[in-house]
């Protein structure tokens, strides 16, 4: 297939309701609850302090760019101006740029990070101007319950040592009717893959975040599937950006799921030094694999193009 807009559209993912089971890429099974090195508030804290300085000009053009942010907000209906919107996990505000190119004004919208190396690149952005930038954590979010039109987290929830807790919140300070969005990966099905993926972070089934979601309380929930257009649809690698998943707030009030006290506190570092180091660079070095994904992906897609000239589902049989 030639590098025409029908290759690079990301719509070409599905858009799937909650079901039993999910399809296909979601399949593969994993430890739920089994911690990735860099699926700990401290490590991951220290580990945005220094991929913060190339997020933007070397992370996001591989994993999350901005045609797939427009399509991954759409579900959200970020379209009116005064929407109360809140960016959880919002990092240098990619995301919170996609909020306020759909449509609401910049004085509506509050971004939140527990990185302040992050939120440092965020103030420096004209975009930004006017949006409220905090510093806090997704699982304890400082905003009153039935609070905000619309919830938006991208690229957070892999971090998150209680996934099920950050979606509870997202369903707590959402108004009646308000929508909550999760953007983040899934998990691969290739073996190498998985265990990269499985030393790094967190990369949740399809099938989890549905299962999070409706355990929350939310009801409407739908996932849409989102890649990089070179990908050409293929997710057995898994993404770091791979689905948008939205659900709506049904009544009034806090989660109907009441869960303990956080397994994990940012200002109260649950290991040693030696012991938080020693995580940091193993999920580092993990996580360097996924660095290399997007560039495997994009020279097998430019190798196979020649090809597509003259057999039409190349890229559809060879990727």
């Amino acid at each position: 297939m030639p590098l025409g807009r029908a290759a690079r559209s990301p719509g070409r993912a599905s858009v799937l309701a909650a079901s039993p089971r999910m399809m296909a890429s979601s399949q593969a099974s994993r430890p739920a609850m089994a911690k990735r090195f860099v699926q700990h508030k401290q490590e991951a804290k220290t580990f945005y302090r220094f991929l913060s300085i190339v997020y933007d000009t070397i992370v996001n053009p591989g994993h999350w760019t901005e045609e797939m942010r427009d399509e991954a907000l759409k579900p959200a209906s970020v379209f009116q101006p005064d929407l109360d919107t809140v960016d959880v996990g919002a990092g240098t505000g990619f995301c919170t740029l996609g909020v306020v190119k759909a449509g609401v004004k910049p004085e509506k919208i509050t971004m939140i990070d527990q990185s302040p190396h992050q939120l440092a690149k965020a103030r420096k952005k004209e975009g930004l101007k006017g949006v409220t930038i905090l510093e806090g954590d997704a699982e304890d979010l400082p905003f009153e319950t039935d609070s905000k039109d619309r919830y938006v987290s991208a690229g957070s929830i892999e971090y998150w040592p209680e996934p099920q807790r950050g979606i509870c919140e997202a369903y707590r300070v959402i108004k009646p009717g308000g929508l909550a969005c999760v953007i983040g990966p899934v998990y691969p099905t290739n073996p190498i893959s998985r265990f990269f993926a499985d030393t790094w972070m967190l990369f949740p089934t399809e099938q989890e975040y549905m299962d999070w979601f409706t355990a929350a309380g939310f009801e409407d929930v739908k996932l849409k599937r989102i890649g990089p257009w070179w990908y050409c649809g293929v997710r057995r690698h898994g993404l770091i950006m791979g689905c948008s998943v939205t659900g709506r707030k049904k009544a009034a009030g806090e989660s109907p799921l009441q869960l303990g006290p956080k397994m994990e506190d940012v200002a109260k570092p649950a290991v040693s030094r030696v012991a938080k180091l020693t995580r940091l660079l193993l999920g580092t070095t993990a996580g360097f694999y996924y660095f290399c994904v997007p560039v495997y992906m994009l020279l097998k897609y430019m190798l196979i193009w020649p090809l597509s000239l003259v057999w039409k589902n190349a890229h559809e049989k060879l990727m």
